[in-house]
């Protein structure tokens, strides 16, 4: 569940589309739900930095372009806590900063995926 700080206004508005990477020998797995494609495509802990830092956050999963359920699209956006805080501390702050320690420690994705930003936010 994202965190409900608003009083200060949202920003950092971003939506992401993952699209899986292929070896070539095997077909893309293909999504009946939202779980299933966060699963596939974030661990755990990379979840709950989501779930923690993100005030706004909505995901979906998308078809592509054989219409097939593969892709997982999400847009984000964040609060602020206001006052004189540093710009590390702040939720968008925080959200990279967790990020980059799980990337660093290979607890961010179970799967590979690329990504693509998109203008067609879910929110």
């Amino acid at each position: 569940m994202p965190n409900s700080d608003t009083k200060y206004g949202l920003f950092n508005k971003r939506t992401q589309i993952l699209t899986q990477i292929s070896d070539g020998s095997t077909s893309a797995t293909t999504f009946s739900n939202v779980t299933e494609a966060k699963n596939f495509f974030y661990t755990t802990n990379a979840q709950t930095v989501f779930n923690e830092c993100c005030t706004q956050l909505q995901w979906s999963v998308e078809n592509d372009g054989d219409g097939n359920a593969t892709l997982l699209k999400y847009t984000m956006a964040f609060g602020t806590k206001g006052g004189n805080i540093a710009e590390a501390d702040d939720w968008a702050g925080q959200f990279n900063s967790r990020k980059q320690a799980l990337i660093d420690s290979t607890g961010w994705s179970e799967n590979g995926y690329s990504t693509a930003e998109s203008n067609s936010h879910l929110f």
